[in-house]
C-alpha cells in the first residue's frame, strides 16, 4: 500500500505538471510557491487569532456585554461591537457571504466579516498550493476548497443554529422576568435592562443591545424589530410584534408577555414530544439514505473491478446518475416525513 502511495505521489507530483526548471517573473515556481503558503499561512493565523480573540469569561461576566463593560468599555462602544455590521455592495453580490455580517453577530462571533474571508482564503492557499507539491493539483485544490471554503461557512450555520435554540430555550424565563417587573411597576425599559444584566449568553446579550440602542436614541420599537431581523425566530417576532402593539395602544403587557411564555414552552414541550415520536423514523431515514452509499464505498475498496469492469460501457454512466438521483430523493422525502415545523 505504502509503495503504491509513493507511486502515486511520484507521478502526479506538480513536478510532472509545470516542470521543475519553470520559472515565473523570472524567479524560480518553487520560490513562488513557498511565498504563497506563507502568505496564505500568515492570513490563516491571522483569521485564527481573531476568531479566538472573543473567549468569554463566565466567571466575570454573565454575558457578552456585561464583559465588555466590565472591561472599561463605553455603552456606545459595546453597540458598535456586537451590532452587525452592514454588508458592503460588493459582498451583497455574493450567495454565498452576502449576509455574512449579520450572520457572524447572531452566531456570536465578534469578528470582522472581511477577517473570517481572509482566514478561510488563507487556509485554501497554504492546502492548496502546499498540497499541490506531493500530489495532483486537480484532486488537492476542490479537497481544500471544499475543507477551507465550504467547511467553514457550514461551520457557520451550525454555530448560528445552536445559539438560535440556545436563545429560544432561554426566551420564556425572560418574559417571566419582564411580567414580573412590569407587575410590581417598573416601566418596560427597567424590566428589559434587568433581562440584559441577570440573563446570560446569547439572550443577555441581544436584550442588552436593544437597551444600548434606546439609551443612544433609538425608538424602542426599532430596537425590538432589529432584535427580531438579527435573529430571525418565530417566536422572538411574536415578541417584536406585542410590544410594538403595546407601545401603541397600550394593555396588560405584563399579562400578555405571560402568555407568549406560556406559548413558547408549549411549542418546545411539542416539539420534544414530536422528536421522540419520530426517532425511529428518522433513524430509518439515516440507515436508508447511507447504506447505499456505504455499500458502494466498501465495494469498491474491497473489490475495485466490481465496478470497473463494466465502467467502460456507456450505459454505466447515465445509469449511475439515475440511482444517485434516486438515493437524494430517497432521502430528501424520509427527512421531509420526519422533520415536523411546529
Amino acid at each position: 500500500m505504502l509503495e503504491d502511495l509513493r507511486s502515486f505521489f511520484s507521478t502526479h507530483s506538480i513536478d510532472s505538471l509545470i516542470g521543475p526548471e519553470m520559472e515565473v517573473g523570472g524567479y524560480d515556481v518553487r520560490f513562488v510557491l513557498s511565498l504563497l503558503i506563507f502568505l496564505g499561512a500568515l492570513i490563516a493565523f491571522e483569521g485564527v487569532r481573531q476568531l479566538l480573540k472573543r473567549g468569554e469569561n463566565r466567571e466575570e461576566a454573565i454575558n457578552r456585554r456585561i464583559q465588555m463593560l466590565n472591561q472599561g468599555k463605553t455603552g456606545e462602544d459595546v453597540l458598535e461591537l456586537l451590532k452587525p455590521r452592514e454588508s458592503k455592495p460588493l459582498m451583497k453580490s455574493f450567495p454565498l457571504v452576502g449576509d455574512l455580517p449579520g450572520a457572524l453577530a447572531a452566531s456570536g462571533l465578534n469578528m470582522v466579516p472581511e477577517m473570517f474571508l481572509l482566514g478561510c482564503g488563507g487556509a485554501f492557499l497554504v492546502s492548496a498550493t502546499g498540497g499541490s507539491l506531493v500530489a495532483n493539483p486537480l484532486t488537492v485544490i476542490p479537497v481544500s476548497a471544499v475543507c477551507f471554503l465550504l467547511a467553514p461557512l457550514v461551520y457557520l450555520g451550525a454555530n448560528l443554529r445552536r445559539r438560535k435554540a440556545a436563545l429560544i430555550k432561554q426566551l420564556p424565563d425572560a418574559l417571566d422576568l419582564m411580567s414580573r417587573g412590569l407587575k410590581v411597576g417598573h416601566p418596560l425599559n427597567t424590566t428589559l435592562q434587568s433581562v440584559a444584566n441577570e440573563m446570560p449568553d446569547p439572550i443577555g446579550t441581544e436584550f442588552g443591545l436593544v437597551v444600548d440602542q434606546v439609551a443612544y436614541g433609538e425608538e424602542l420599537t426599532t430596537a425590538i424589530r432589529n432584535m427580531a431581523d438579527r435573529v430571525d425566530e418565530e417566536d422572538i417576532q411574536y415578541l417584536s410584534v406585542a410590544l410594538t402593539m403595546q407601545h401603541g395602544t397600550g394593555g396588560d403587557l405584563a399579562g400578555i408577555l405571560r402568555t407568549l411564555a406560556r406559548v413558547i414552552r408549549a411549542r418546545m414541550s411539542l416539539r420534544r414530544k414530536i422528536k421522540a415520536i419520530s426517532a425511529e423514523g428518522r433513524m430509518t431515514a439515516y440507515i436508508l439514505s447511507f447504506i447505499p452509499v456505504g455499500i458502494a464505498l466498501v465495494m469498491t475498496v474491497m473489490t475495485p473491478d466490481y465496478y470497473g469492469s463494466v465502467v467502460q460501457y456507456p450505459i454505466f454512466w447515465p445509469v449511475m446518475s439515475v440511482i444517485s438521483a434516486a438515493i437524494v430523493l430517497n432521502a430528501i422525502v424520509l427527512f421531509k416525513l420526519v422533520n415536523f415545523r411546529i
